[in-house]
């Protein structure tokens, strides 16, 4: 978020100009994870055979589907095995080694300077309206033939910064961030009752601290 922020001052030359920001989301991301392009990305970084099996393994453990190799994988290529095992600290890792195939894509053959992500969500910010609906097919062409993804209908935006925009859970202005209002509303309903002290208003308290929250912190503290 620190970034999406440093971002926004260098696009709008400190707030001066108008920074227009592309907001995507993709679909069913971990479920959508296409496990035979995961393996060959991945074949192709580890030349140890036994250790691209044993990740092969791992991304087989999705319960959709029975455990299998790289061979394994290689022979049903008619047959699209997706999904990583949600909440794994392998599949946190791997789709960053996946995704990383479109990172390279947006930087080096977009040329876009300003591109941030975090897991599926990402932003890409310009001073230029236009181009924002330029980048935008051609992302979506790349996530679709090459990593088989496509982008959520309801969650791709062009907005500017001025008029908030929506990442991680906040939502970002020129000079600060606010509490996505669905996620106060689940927040407010989760800490009723519970002390101060308690761990999940602690949680909470934690991460109310990275936006313009003082009003809402104190809430919380009168929730118990």
């Amino acid at each position: 978020m620190n970034r999406l922020r440093q971002f926004a001052y260098k696009v709008s030359k400190n707030h001066t100009r108008t920074a227009w920001v592309l907001k995507c989301d993709i679909k069913k991301f971990f479920a959508s994870t296409d496990q035979q392009i995961l393996l060959n990305i991945v074949a192709t970084y580890i030349p140890d055979k036994q250790i691209v099996d044993l990740i092969a393994e791992v991304v087989g453990s999705f319960p959709s589907f029975p455990r299998m190799t790289l061979a394994d994988a290689a022979a049903s290529a008619s047959v699209i095995h997706k999904g990583l095992p949600l909440g794994n600290l392998t599949s946190q890792l791997l789709v960053n080694v996946y995704m990383n195939e479109f990172d390279q894509f947006v930087k080096h053959k977009l040329k876009t300077k300003y591109y941030i992500r975090y897991a599926d969500d990402f932003a890409i910010l310009e001073s230029s309206r236009r181009r924002p609906d330029d980048l935008l097919p051609l992302i979506e062409d790349f996530l679709r033939m090459r990593l088989n993804l496509i982008l959520h209908p309801d969650k791709v935006s062009i907005s500017t910064l001025a008029s908030g925009v929506d990442f991680l859970g906040w939502v970002h202005f020129t000079d600060h961030r606010v509490l996505r209002t669905n996620t106060k509303r689940r927040m407010l309903k989760r800490v009723v009752g519970l002390e101060a002290e308690s761990p999940t208003v602690q949680s909470y308290l934690g991460m109310l601290g990275h936006g313009n929250t003082g009003k809402l912190q104190a809430i919380i503290l009168n929730n118990g």
